[in-house]
């Protein structure tokens, strides 16, 4: 008996082992050879971890000292695939794990990519980990994906977005407020920018998505606030396979988490129902825009094979809103200040813009359309500053891409951040702040090439990018209509990648906020913002007027 026991052991553990050689070795290795043979160079593939531990340790290495004050950041948030594209061309072949990875840096094979006119390309599945934060459309392929932005696309036409300008002025009026009461009795004080806009960008979405189940919105924001933060202590559940299921500290309150939300939000939904069944609820938030779309797709649909979404397909989409609305918007704002701190004369031009065309009003929907220097402030801080790093899709079959055969199993990475700092494409001042290159558009400054897509490209482009532009512009017109600002003495330059782009959040990141409100002679007090540091100065101009 205890010879079969033996034999059988030994047996599971030969079976076991031969199919760990042939997924994480053999596999990979055959790949390699195909890939190579076809011209493909790049660092050697490593048994399980491929080149994550160089990138890894890469980037450990950078990201623990701050970078000059410069807008050259891609040694610094990206410096394995930077140093790799200098070494081995604009088509290098990278591993994530046991994964091939061809990085592409050409326009035209960029936009074969992603219009996927074949089919041939899909979107990276997430892990398990990562779908607490980001999910919904985002992560769907094929029909889902299709049914999925068909109803959700009617949310997001400029006649609805009209409609939330009240919501994203009431959250903007509340950040004013709460900065001009922060000025001490010395004229100065401190912010921290990154989480001031984080909060703002939430309090929006609250508001936008939800209406009058606000104070719930809110709920669900601080979740998943809290999720994110969770996510980046522990980095390596989105790495190892099974992780999740430990059951350590910060496994048991994502899970906690995670269920909340999901609880809130199918209350939300619910209850929403109830009330476009009785004929008494206003569509002017995103949540009844959206049932509002699924109810009428369900209609037209009801002789097809297709159904409306679940109760469990809108959470998900919900739950997208808070991470893509939230997190994109409050990245750019961010920056922006920076940005305008660093080069004080293009903040005084914006500022001008705003005074001229709004004066102590608020903005409206007509005015910020008219916008040009912020604008293209906007686009350029996109550029320099996008909120995704990189793009990947991955083969499912067979495919040429310009003159390489991709077998199925590869991932395919547009690296964007190298892209948009690219000398080829946008000059030797690649890495400079110049507004100026979209004065005429993002079809002239491109040269009508793929190589600006901050919110993606082709069919799969963001959904809300003109959600997320209407709120990032009517936020930048009344902070500079209240404020000046500067980058305040302790202020470190640490742009770090984690899902999106973002300051380190260890770092003291202040701006220094200036008010005038109501002074003639232009004289104003000093006032100090903290996370982005940056030195805040208020403007000439009274409360405004609707």
């Amino acid at each position: 008996m205890a010879d079969v026991l033996i034999i059988s052991l030994v047996t599971s553990a030969l079976l076991i082992f031969s199919w760990i050689w042939r997924l994480f070795w053999w596999k990979p290795k055959k790949l390699e050879r195909y890939l190579r043979q076809q011209g493909l160079k790049g660092p050697t593939y490593r048994f399980l971890v491929g080149t994550l531990r160089e990138e890894f340790s890469l980037s450990n290495e950078q990201q623990s000292k701050p970078m000059d004050l410069s807008h050259a950041i891609v040694p610094h948030v990206v410096p394995f695939i930077h140093r790799t594209v200098k070494e081995y061309g604009k088509m290098p072949l990278t591993w994530f794990g046991s994964t091939p990875t061809v990085n592409i840096m050409d326009p035209e094979l960029i936009r074969e990519v992603l219009t996927n006119k074949f089919g041939h390309f899909e979107k990276l599945t997430f892990s398990r980990v990562v779908k607490v934060l980001v999910t919904g459309l985002v992560s769907h392929q094929g029909e889902k994906w299709a049914k999925h932005r068909r109803i959700i696309n009617p949310a997001f036409h400029q006649e609805k977005l009209k409609r939330m300008l009240p919501a994203v002025h009431t959250s903007c009026y509340e950040l004013i407020t709460r900065w001009e009461e922060s000025i001490g009795s010395d004229g100065t004080c401190e912010l921290d920018v990154w989480p001031e806009f984080q909060n703002l960008t939430g309090d929006v979405i609250s508001r936008t998505a939800f209406g009058s189940s606000y104070k719930e919105g809110m709920k669900i924001f601080q979740h998943q606030t809290e999720q994110a933060r969770l996510l980046i202590q522990s980095p390596m559940s989105t790495i190892i396979p099974g992780y999740r299921f430990f059951p350590t500290k910060v496994n048991v309150r994502r899970n906690k988490i995670e269920k909340e939300v999901r609880s809130l939000l199918r209350h939300m939904i619910e209850q929403r129902e109830k009330e476009m069944k009785m004929g008494n609820v206003s569509n002017d938030d995103l949540l009844g825009l959206l049932m509002e779309s699924n109810f009428k797709d369900s209609q037209e649909q009801e002789n097809s094979d297709s159904i409306a979404m679940t109760i469990e397909d809108v959470i998900d989409e919900c739950k997208l809103f808070y991470f893509a609305g939230q997190e994109t918007t409050a990245i750019l704002l961010t920056w922006t200040m920076v940005a305008l701190c660093i080069d004080k004369t293009w903040q005084m031009q914006a500022r001008e813009e705003v005074l001229q065309v709004f004066g102590k009003n608020k903005p409206d929907f007509d005015g910020i359309n008219r916008l040009k220097i912020v604008t293209m402030i906007l686009y350029e801080v996109l550029r320099l500053y996008p909120p995704a790093v990189v793009i990947a899709r991955s083969t499912y079959k067979n495919v040429k891409l310009g003159d390489i055969s991709l077998p199925p199993g590869v991932q395919v990475h547009m690296p964007v951040l190298l892209l948009h700092h690219d000398p080829e494409i946008w000059g030797e001042d690649a890495d400079e702040f110049k507004p100026e290159r979209f004065s005429e558009g993002v079809s002239k400054a491109s040269k009508n090439q793929v190589v600006f897509f901050p919110f993606g490209w082709g069919p799969r482009i963001c959904v809300g990018q003109n959600f997320a532009m209407i709120e990032a512009k009517i936020a930048l017109a009344m902070i500079l209509q209240r404020f000046s600002f500067e980058l305040s003495p302790s202020y470190a330059h640490t742009p770090y990648n984690f899902l999106t782009l973002q300051p380190r959040q260890e770092n003291k990141d202040k701006v220094i906020v200036e008010e005038k409100c109501g002074k003639s002679d232009g004289a104003g007090l000093s006032m100090h913002l903290e996370s982005q540091p940056i030195l805040v100065q208020t403007q000439n101009v009274p409360p405004w007027t609707s």
